[in-house]
């Protein structure tokens, strides 16, 4: 195999022409190329849809089919009818969309690859939506049919938000924290003296990457102050990315924090909306580093949720505003980490106190009532038995309460649930809890202000997501229409469990189209396995392009190993400071229980791919593993873990130096010496994520040791390889023929 750490001045069209498995008979791509230009078939589909205050219509979001700008859409419940309210287009008159370099930031952070309205927000009464686009913030009046462009000063616009009156609407410019008077047509300060190291008003990168915190300010219910963050960078290091291809461009900057370094100081403090001074929060910063969640509800106090630096612990705070003093409500512990609830607590005077996600004895995850003024808690309203995975809302009725979450009876589905309670009488039995979703797949929900009117959004191994609209008394109003265009095939895939009891795998098979029972098929390992996703689960979109990549010869498999969510706690803590071992033997043991089951698969030919935590265990995998695995296309790993982010890695890993031992293990460099399979390894030079750094220095560490191994960079492109259709489909044209060159074909 070539070993050349110069492929990124190779075209990509000629490294898979190289890749071809048959001489003059190039790969088929043309359901990559329709994949990836219809965003894996997601252009067309409604996207974020929020109810009305009043109930009476949903509003979404949604692309043409071919063109990557959403526009925005109502949906009338009353008579299923839809119609268009808002495009770019209309706002920009014939002018591209310009973003800014933060809001690029801002995206990749969120994983948005589309342009136009990413999203919206309705004011109180729901007849007014705000829309940010370009640079600009828009007011659109349902009624009237009219966008008014607020007058805001110059400078970078992030986060806009309503005032609870809707009548001022805040955002952050620059650095700061502003407010803009709609009647005055005036934009004002709330904070000032905000900088590139001190920021006001915006979430940390980590927070953003890790916590799933985008907010870094939050309105008081009367609309009289505002919580605002203040992220110092001091100290935290700085990080450039530069672009190869273009030597003359400035590289851009990031604080970029690594274990066991200098980490963001953040403080939240409460400033009249006026502006005046700051009175600042007051809690233990030095043992609690981390503010994971704020919450300023009209329904009950301001909180917050704080975490040491090992994450070992997490402190649910009530924040008196006027004094910044603090109490603590409750506090989670966990030996090896506690999971964050960003969008809890949600109090309930029905209930008599709040709902919260804790942990029973066993330290899974329950559903809980906590007592209002002490955080004691009273009963649990969701076993952890029943496997609750969220809170989606809390509506408070004048006779009952009523509790929509998601549960996953198994790792592979999530289902939306809906549990009723009489008020202050409260049933701890949710056993009898309805399903407001029935086919096995992953489920979700958007739930109303009375909860008369939600949405459920649907995708099962047989068909794509799709958005139902449930009205008054439960009878379906409508589906969100859906103008995408739809795959030509269902993938073949089998989900099954294999071993015994608590200790088995869940586990995924993708066969060819024309699969022949009496070969032996060379076999794919498509891999994550890292904490906090599900990769094997009952959704069409999760198989389509294994399928593609089973139809050249392959059957494609995919294990979860223990560390993966939606199991026992101990099953997903056995990661705990071992990312380097117990994964990648979990996946050595599902795939060997695979191959008892199903005898075509060909153990003596196996390959594994993966990108981000999975390009970390597909290069594991050849490393650690080359008796199994005998080819490996490793896309965006982690390869020492020392050069990854704070929140995420010490989590997992501990904190540098009392765990430096674990560091060297789970470390990919050491192993260099020994790789003997072929790896081919692939990443974005602007990837801000994990840095390009990641992939040159196991690259330098192979081509010190002598080994073979290839290396493709992606010039320009970042963690999100798939925001670019030719990107994608040429990659993975690239990893079919790779692996075809090195697995060979059916026998």
């Amino acid at each position: 195999m070539k070993t050349t750490l110069a492929l990124a001045l190779v075209p990509l069209a000629a490294l898979v022409a190289a890749a071809d498995p048959v001489p003059g008979k190039p790969l088929d791509t043309t359901f990559l190329k329709q994949y990836a230009e219809t965003r894996g078939f997601m252009l067309g589909r409604p996207q974020k849809p929020k109810i009305a205050p009043d109930g009476k219509t949903v509003l979404f979001l949604r692309a043409d089919p071919k063109t990557p700008k959403l526009k925005l859409f109502e949906f009338t419940v009353a008579n299923g009818q839809t119609r268009e309210l808002l495009s770019p287009e209309a706002l920009l008159k014939g002018a591209e969309e310009n973003l800014t370099p933060e809001e690029k930031a801002r995206r990749e952070r969120q994983r948005v690859s589309v342009g136009g309205f990413t999203d919206y927000h309705l004011d109180a009464s729901g007849t007014r939506v705000l829309v940010a686009l370009s640079g600009k913030l828009y007011v659109f009046d349902r009624a009237a049919a009219k966008a008014t462009e607020l007058k805001t000063g110059t400078g970078v616009i992030v986060d806009p938000k309503w005032s609870p009156d809707g009548k001022k609407i805040a955002y952050v410019r620059g650095f700061d924290v502003y407010v803009y008077d709609l009647a005055a047509e005036k934009e004002s300060a709330v904070t000032t003296g905000g900088t590139i190291t001190k920021t006001h008003g915006l979430a940390e990168f980590v927070a953003q990457e890790e916590m799933g915190r985008f907010s870094g300010y939050w309105w008081s219910p009367d609309g009289k102050h505002i919580a605002y963050e203040e992220a110092d960078h001091a100290r935290v290091e700085t990080w450039w990315i530069a672009d190869p291809l273009k030597p003359d461009a400035k590289p851009s900057e990031q604080f970029y924090p690594r274990p066991g370094k200098k980490n963001v100081a953040v403080r939240l403090g409460i400033i009249p909306v006026e502006g005046s001074e700051t009175k600042w929060v007051e809690w233990d910063a030095k043992e609690f580093e981390y503010l994971a969640a704020v919450r300023w509800d009209d329904l009950g106090p301001l909180t917050i949720q704080v975490q040491d630096r090992k994450q070992q612990k997490l402190a649910l705070l009530e924040v008196d505003p006027k004094t910044g003093k603090t109490k603590q409500l409750l506090q989670e512990k966990d030996a090896a980490w506690v999971n964050l609830t960003p969008d809890l607590p949600k109090f309930n005077g029905g209930l008599g106190g709040f709902v919260w996600m804790g942990a029973d004895l066993g330290g899974n995850p329950e559903v809980q009532v906590r007592d209002w003024t002490t955080g004691k808690q009273h009963l649990v309203l969701v076993p952890g038995k029943n496997n609750p995975d969220a809170v989606l809302s809390l509506v408070n009725g004048r006779f009952e309460s009523t509790l929509y979450y998601t549960a996953s009876p198994d790792p592979t589905v999530t289902h939306v649930m809906r549990h009723r309670v009489q008020n202050l009488n409260v049933n701890p039995d949710s056993d009898k809890d309805e399903f407001l979703s029935t086919e096995p797949g992953l489920h979700s929900a958007v739930v109303g202000k009375f909860g008369t009117v939600y949405a459920v959004t649907s995708t099962t191994l047989k068909h794509m997501p799709r958005t139902s609209v449930v009205g008054p008394n439960g009878v379906k109003a409508g589906d969100l229409p859906s103008l995408a265009a739809e795959p030509d095939f269902v993938p073949d895939v089998t989900v099954l469990k294999v071993g015994r009891g608590d200790d088995g795998y869940y586990c995924s098979v993708v066969r060819p189209k024309n699969f022949d029972p009496k070969k032996k098929y060379p076999v794919v390992v498509d891999v994550y396995g890292g904490p906090r996703h599900r990769h094997v689960v009952q959704a069409m979109r999760n198989w389509l392009v294994p399928q593609w990549l089973a139809d050249q010869g392959f059957v494609v498999v995919a294990i979860e190993n223990r560390g993966t969510p939606g199991r026992t706690r101990d099953w997903e803590r056995a990661v705990y400071q071992k990312f380097g071992t117990v994964p990648i033997e979990d996946q050595v043991k599902g795939l060997e229980l695979l191959c008892e089951k199903f005898p075509e698969l060909d153990r003596d030919r196996v390959g594994i791919v993966g990108w981000s935590f999975g390009g970390y265990m597909a290069a594991n995998g050849v490393l650690r593993k080359p008796g199994v695995f005998k080819a490996a296309v490793a896309g965006a790993p982690v390869t020492d873990w020392e050069d990854y982010d704070t929140h995420y890695t010490e989590r997992y890993m501990g904190l540098l130096p009392e765990s430096k031992a674990a560091y060297d293990t789970a470390s990919l460099l050491p192993l260099a010496k020994d790789l003997k399979r072929p790896l081919l390894l692939v990443h974005g030079t602007a990837d801000d994520n994990v840095y390009y750094r990641h992939t040159l220095k196991l690259s330098d560490a192979l081509f010190r040791a002598g080994r073979d191994f290839e290396a493709l960079a992606l010039p320009g492109v970042t963690h999100m390889y798939s925001a670019d259709p030719l990107v994608m489909e040429r990659l993975w044209a690239k990893t079919a023929g790779f692996f075809k060159a090195h697995l060979g074909e059916p026998k």
